[in-house]
């Protein structure tokens, strides 16, 4: 009888007023927020319509469940949250029967009694940590739940009468989708959250990160002020993360100091710089790659991506009097290995339009080495970068030094598309790269890029290694 079998909140159908609070709350994130206005919208027109199942994918610390309790504000919706991690019992879904002892409702049902409306927006939280055992597999009870066309009659053992879930809202977050079961993700619409980019960060700093901690920490801007430049220096070399949550770690850690030093002498004030933040903060912990400060011979600039963002490599080919041997280190991938011998094989296929002795693979071994040894790096994103050291170390001809890449390679010198494009150039940027290379198949990722770091690289769309060695390569 505690159950709400007609209970129901009026949707706040305001989509002005929505877009402001969802804009209140979060900065970027423009695809969540455009995908609740346009069901906003559509539930205007339209008065019955399926409590939509959305999944947002995103690494630690950028807004996933902030973001859900921001929808429940803008909906004027009644919000429950259940964390998933480590679920294995089916019966936390399903609930148990009456027959045993203890026995109690799952928390789906439990969640309902709780919101008090049959129309809450109901966010199941880290999906991608659920795990089965001999008690069940509680992702296959939630398939029910999560299929608008049988949550009209939700099932639960406890109370043994089938209960509508049609009207919820249901949103889940995970971290990675790999982990998710195929039907279970098969039910849900994905929307990827990306990591912040730093000019996102400071952002999100300023606004929000920085008044709270000075709030908490019972200052105001002026007894503490943290110019923007300080905050980028923080994000740079304090930081490496895709969220924010290191980042009001360290703002935090800077407020206790300078509420100390207050305390001490009350009419101070306090301005941390650039200067002084590692009296505050220690030293840096973090350093970024740069571009190389010469043009040289035998070294690349790579672009990597990582979780927590873009970063470049430099990858340096040696050659030395030998046999023939291709040394590979820099603790690689099998699959970075593989696009390592397939530019070798490239190049020596082409050895005499490089103006390379053609049997120089009798006479050397080369060396291919991607610093910052011991840690693991995959992916065949640097294979156009590691041909063209290799064509560099062996024609003898240098390499421009505000020139990165990234890009697949096959055996016939084609280039191939790959991922994470938009956190690659934006790392290029950072590091002083100007001229950026990347496969033509790439181009419509060039849209994700912020404006302003657009207009100051010049790109170039690859098709074949000829043309990133004809741009790359700085002729005598």
């Amino acid at each position: 009888m505690d159950l709400p079998w007609n209970e129901i909140t009026e949707d706040s159908l305001d989509i002005d007023k929505a877009e402001e609070i969802l804009n209140e709350d979060h900065y970027g994130l423009a695809n969540p927020k455009e995908r609740i206005l346009e069901f906003l919208a559509v539930r205007k027109l339209v008065n019955k319509i399926q409590g939509p199942i959305i999944c947002l994918v995103g690494p630690p610390g950028v807004g996933k469940t902030s973001l859900a309790k921001s929808m429940a504000r803008s909906l004027g919706r009644k919000f429950v949250r259940i964390s998933l991690g480590g679920v294995r019992d089916e019966a936390e879904i399903r609930g148990h029967r009456r027959t045993y002892v203890g026995a109690m409702p799952g928390r789906i049902i439990q969640g309902m009694k709780n919101a008090g409306t049959k129309n809450p927006i109901f966010l199941l939280d880290e999906i991608d940590k659920m795990s089965m055992d001999f008690r069940g597999d509680p992702s296959a009870a939630l398939l029910e739940v999560l299929d608008p066309e049988q949550n009209t009659t939700f099932s639960d053992h406890y109370i043994e009468i089938p209960f509508d879930l049609s009207d919820v809202m249901f949103i889940t977050t995970a971290n990675v989708i790999h982990n998710i079961p195929r039907p279970l993700l098969d039910r849900m619409e994905v929307i990827r959250i990306p990591g912040y980019t730093e000019e996102e960060k400071v952002n999100i700093a300023e606004k929000y990160l920085v008044p709270r901690q000075l709030e908490k920490h019972g200052l105001d801007n002026e007894m503490c002020n943290i110019s923007k430049q300080t905050l980028l220096q923080i994000v740079r070399t304090y930081t490496r993360e895709s969220g924010v949550r290191n980042l009001e770690r360290e703002i935090a850690n800077i407020c206790r100091k300078v509420a100390k030093v207050i305390v001490k002498d009350m009419d101070k004030k306090v301005k941390v710089t650039v200067k002084n933040l590692n009296k505050y903060l220690g030293i840096p912990r973090f350093h970024y790659g740069t571009t190389e400060k010469d043009n040289e011979v035998g070294v690349a600039t790579g672009l990597a991506w990582t979780e927590v963002g873009g970063d470049i490599l430099q990858i340096e080919v040696s050659l030395l009097a030998g046999k023939g041997k291709l040394l590979l280190t820099g603790k690689l991938g099998e699959v970075m290995k593989e696009s390592a011998q397939a530019g070798f094989s490239y190049i020596r296929s082409i050895a005499e339009k490089l103006k390379i002795e053609t049997d120089f693979h009798e006479k050397y071994d080369i060396h291919i080495h991607v610093p910052e040894g011991a840690i693991p790096k995959d992916g065949p994103s640097a294979g156009i970068t590691m041909a063209t050291a290799l064509a560099s170390a062996l024609s003898k001809k240098k390499i421009k030094k505000d020139v990165a890449m990234t890009g697949e390679i096959t055996l016939r010198g084609r280039v191939l598309p790959v991922g994470g494009i938009k956190e690659k150039v934006l790392a290029a940027h950072r590091a002083g790269s100007k001229i950026i290379i990347i496969p033509k198949e790439n181009e419509k990722d060039l849209e994700d890029i912020p404006m302003n770091v657009r207009k100051q690289l010049e790109f170039v769309l690859a098709e074949h290694l000829d043309e990133v060695l004809e741009k790359a390569l700085v002729e005598e």
